[in-house]
């Protein structure tokens, strides 16, 4: 009816103001362009009233805290910004990591400007260590039935934990991480002496006991049960307050990229050590035989990313020298006859510096000893095979020199008398017949190499498989009678 009465309007004022026909068109477009733009516009305005009320970002946090970790949640928050999300849910499930992917982590947090909520889940899931410092920082903290949290001690690299090494040390590093969870704990509202019990003593606490100690906001069985229960929740963000609406928000998972994930992956002590192990094992084939080049090639990539992977870890540098010598003793059991004294001394170097590569006292990180021995038993029969390759060369007939034509069948050209020509090994020789040979040897007759003086052979007859002390190989080759 509106369009109606719009047209009918335009049609008079363009009839009295324009020549009929072109009048007549240009009202016939315009009313086009008017139902198109009914069309349209609606669908739009609810895409853009969707877009505002956002929907829900799930982030899952389920391993070790790891640079690689904090990367992945940095770019998931910037996401949710740039998508006006309502929230970012933490699902998290971690036995704790390095202390400063950590701090990054909290850092992004803190610094949101999407509401960020914790959920420690799905049951038989936990928040020991650094993931005690994520609930405490985000701006709403749950959990699931069944879920645990606690064990907050800082754990240092190299020492005995937080009661070894120097004290004045560990009494500064304690205090410094009960600092900066009682601050979270001011700022969220929450339990900041059960934080500091968790840091200093280790405690843990279930689902249920964390929120009847207000170290939690809520128990919910699901991601769903959360968003409903948190809706219409007021926060507190670095960009001022906002009130959760969750209720009806869609949730979409923001995985980790390719990239993310490898890198992740590499972040395994275990997955580290093999790679260095692999890529010390390819070096070393690659200088005991110049130009292989394969082994050369994979060698050093998997070394470079064993050593990428060991700058994300808490790696204790002493174990890692001790891998090295033991490489150096490998590589020096090459040259020097040692009798395999130097391999056995790199196996040894080697089995001490797996057991202290990784400081196994931090959360998480520790590499399996069945791949510890799984890797020095490789090595080892490595090695066996390797000796008894060069013992087999070493017994091994000569084929090329002067002892290589020793026993050598040929086959006379021209009659020796006792001088003559034998075609040996596709080539023409001088040859003469070995003292004590009656008679000349006539061409055509099968000869074998007694000796050599200069160039010259010295050869006697092979008419039979045993002649004097000369004993015929079914190859045709000569060896002395026992």
């Amino acid at each position: 009816m509106y369009l109606g009465k719009g047209w009918t309007t335009m049609s008079t004022i363009r009839t009295v103001a324009m020549p009929g026909g072109l009048g007549r068109l240009v009202l016939r477009v315009a009313a086009l362009l008017l139902i198109a733009l009914g069309l349209v516009l609606p669908p739009v305005a609810d895409a853009l009233a969707q877009d505002a009320a956002g929907a829900v970002e799930v982030v899952r946090i389920d391993g070790t805290i790891t640079p690689v970790m904090a990367r992945y949640l940095d770019r998931a928050i910037r996401r949710a910004e740039e998508r006006n999300a309502a929230a970012v849910v933490l699902v998290m499930d971690t036995p704790g990591g390095l202390s400063s992917a950590m701090d990054d982590m909290i850092r992004d947090i803190l610094e949101s400007d999407v509401p960020i909520v914790v959920y420690v889940g799905p049951r038989g899931a936990r928040a020991a260590s650094a993931g005690v410092y994520l609930t405490y920082a985000a701006h709403v903290a749950a959990m699931a039935p069944g879920t645990n949290i606690g064990s907050a001690s800082p754990v240092f690299i190299g020492g005995d934990g937080a009661t070894g090494g120097d004290e004045t040390m560990a009494r500064k590093v304690t205090n410094d991480a009960v600092a900066q969870i009682k601050n979270l704990a001011e700022l969220r509202g929450r339990n900041a002496v059960w934080a500091e019990a968790a840091v200093r003593e280790a405690v843990n606490a279930t689902a249920t006991e964390a929120l009847d100690l207000d170290v939690i906001d809520l128990i919910a069985e699901d991601v769903p049960a959360l968003l409903a229960a948190i809706d219409g929740q007021r926060v507190t963000l670095a960009s001022g307050e906002a009130v959760l609406r969750t209720a009806q928000a869609e949730t979409r998972d923001v995985k980790m990229t390719f990239v993310e994930e490898f890198l992740q992956i590499l972040a395994d002590p275990t997955v580290a050590y093999i790679l260095l192990s692999i890529g010390s094992l390819g070096l070393f084939l690659e200088l005991s035989n110049p130009g292989a080049v394969l082994p050369g090639v994979v060698g050093g990539l998997c070394l470079l990313l064993g050593l990428f992977a060991l700058g994300t870890l808490p790696v204790n540098w002493a174990g890692l020298l001790l891998i090295g010598f033991a490489f150096v003793l490998f590589i020096a059991d090459l040259f020097v006859p040692s009798f395999g004294t130097l391999t056995i001394g790199g196996l040894i170097s080697f089995v001490l510096g797996s057991y202290l590569l990784i400081d196994s006292d931090v959360p998480g990180y520790a590499i399996a000893e069945p791949v510890i021995w799984t890797v020095t038993v490789c090595l080892l029969a490595f090695f066996v095979f390797i000796a008894g390759a060069v013992l087999r060369a070493r017994l091994r007939r000569p084929a090329t020199g002067r002892q290589a034509l020793i026993g050598a069948v040929g086959t006379v050209r021209r009659e020796l008398k006792p001088d003559g020509m034998v075609f040996l090994h596709g080539e023409l020789w001088r040859a003469t017949a070995a003292e004590g040979e009656a008679g000349a040897v006539p061409a055509g007759a099968q000869v074998v190499v007694a000796g050599l003086a200069g160039l010259r052979l010295l050869v006697r007859p092979a008419e039979a498989e045993v002649r004097n002390d000369i004993v015929i190989t079914a190859d045709r080759r000569v060896v002395a009678s026992s």
